[in-house]
């Protein structure tokens, strides 16, 4: 099973998810080493998603063949046993009634793993004829299951953002002061209003946006535009390690999501409206916070938009179906939307193609090589030829409007 260890007096190196035994509590031995070794370069996020995967195989290996039999297996290099484990745990998959994207994913990461501890082992000091043995047991192990797939991959659909009838549903059902909106405690509504404008026009992902602290909007008088300028900082919080009490906390993706951001002098204003108005005095540094005064979550932060969601009109709900093939809104449709029509806007405003998608990667925390802000030019066409949104995306705020802060 999957534990935090998080107590005082364990090193900070050595804290963090942590897969244990449902017998006796013990660390998994080989999955440690593997975190150790091959996962501290993933976000904490990503890292926790592969751990509950490979705690899938382990959990099956204990079923079918006892108590750490999956541990011993790759201790001992036994590529039997290995094999009836990875074959029986792919049937065991394959045999579910709905196999989904997840699935595929899961299988992957467990094979990934035993390859992975295999090869290690494999470098290890050993007699010649040894060695030769563990290169032909890897590669066994690779030939066989390296082509096996739960569920083949389609071909990646489309990115689309969401149609302007949803954009301008949400803006009026989040507006705090509306009939519509769903949550009942103003408190709770400028959470959600706040968290819906800065996941639309910065483009933040979910993470990043939970990692902001209440002091992350900086400005200063720049001269050589003659007015006073805002940004935010998107990074890592000094807060996450000691004063995050959330079970899953957010993180940065990558190191090419640290990234500055230019922020309008109006989401500049309702931060600080929210600041001093309804976040209240809680005993965290960061910037969304809830009723009870803990930090937002990101549990929370979903649940929030499905009740949006259900708020929705039949009659755009129908459109996004029809568009978008959902019916409801998550926080990343968001960032899609944002990525989209940032694009249109440098391409408007005259921009060539490949400059307009090396400042996407910049503004929206991609490496270089990325490939995604070549699927938002896809949507970026489909978008303008509909003629979707219009290129003033960040005075498209009547509601902001009216709150007359």
């Amino acid at each position: 099973m999957l534990q935090q260890l998080a107590d005082n007096h364990v090193p900070g190196l050595l804290q963090g998810p942590l897969l244990v035994d449902g017998k006796h509590g013990l660390p998994r031995y080989w999955v440690a080493v593997w975190t150790l070794m091959d996962g501290s370069h993933l976000a904490k996020s990503s890292l926790i998603k592969k751990l509950r995967y490979i705690e899938s195989l382990y959990a099956h290996a204990d079923r079918l063949f006892g108590s750490s039999s999956l541990d011993d297996a790759l201790g001992s290099v036994d590529d039997a046993l290995l094999s009836e484990i990875l074959e029986s745990w792919f049937v065991s998959i394959k045999n579910q009634p709905i196999v989904g994207p997840s699935d595929e994913a899961r299988w992957r990461t467990g094979l990934s793993f035993v390859e992975s501890i295999v090869t290690r082992l494999s470098k290890v000091a050993l007699p010649l004829d040894r060695l030769h043995q563990m290169d032909a047991r890897l590669h066994r192990l690779s030939h066989l299951y390296g082509q096996l797939h739960v569920r083949r991959g389609r071909r990646a659909a489309h990115v689309r953002s969401l149609p302007a009838s949803v954009v301008e549903a949400l803006y009026v059902i989040l507006e705090p002061s509306s009939t519509s909106n769903p949550f009942p405690r103003q408190r709770t509504r400028w959470l959600a209003f706040l968290a819906f404008l800065l996941m639309l026009h910065q483009g933040l992902r979910r993470g990043e946006i939970l990692l902001l602290t209440a002091d992350a909007i900086k400005g200063s008088f720049d001269e050589r535009q003659g007015r006073f300028r805002s940004w935010l900082n998107v990074q890592e919080s000094k807060y996450s390690n000691d004063d995050d009490p959330r079970y899953s906390a957010p993180s940065i993706k990558s190191a090419s999501s640290i990234r500055q951001l230019p922020v309008s002098d109006t989401i500049s204003s309702l931060v600080q409206v929210y600041v001093e108005n309804y976040r209240g005095r809680p005993n965290h540094a960061f910037l969304l916070s809830t009723q009870l005064g803990s930090p937002l979550s990101t549990e929370s932060l979903t649940k929030m938009f499905a009740k949006v969601s259900a708020k929705l009109p039949s009659s755009v709900i129908q459109e996004l179906r029809d568009r978008n093939g959902r019916s409801s809104v998550t926080p990343h449709d968001l960032r899609h939307t944002c990525a989209v029509m940032r694009l249109n806007q440098l391409l408007v405003q005259g921009d060539p193609m490949d400059e307009a998608l090396q400042k996407l990667r910049s503004f929206f925390g991609w490496s270089r090589e990325s490939q995604m802000p070549i699927h938002y030019a896809r949507a970026v066409f489909e978008d303008r030829l509909s003629s979707v949104w219009n290129a003033a995306f960040d005075e498209r705020v009547e509601v902001l409007r009216a709150l007359n802060i």
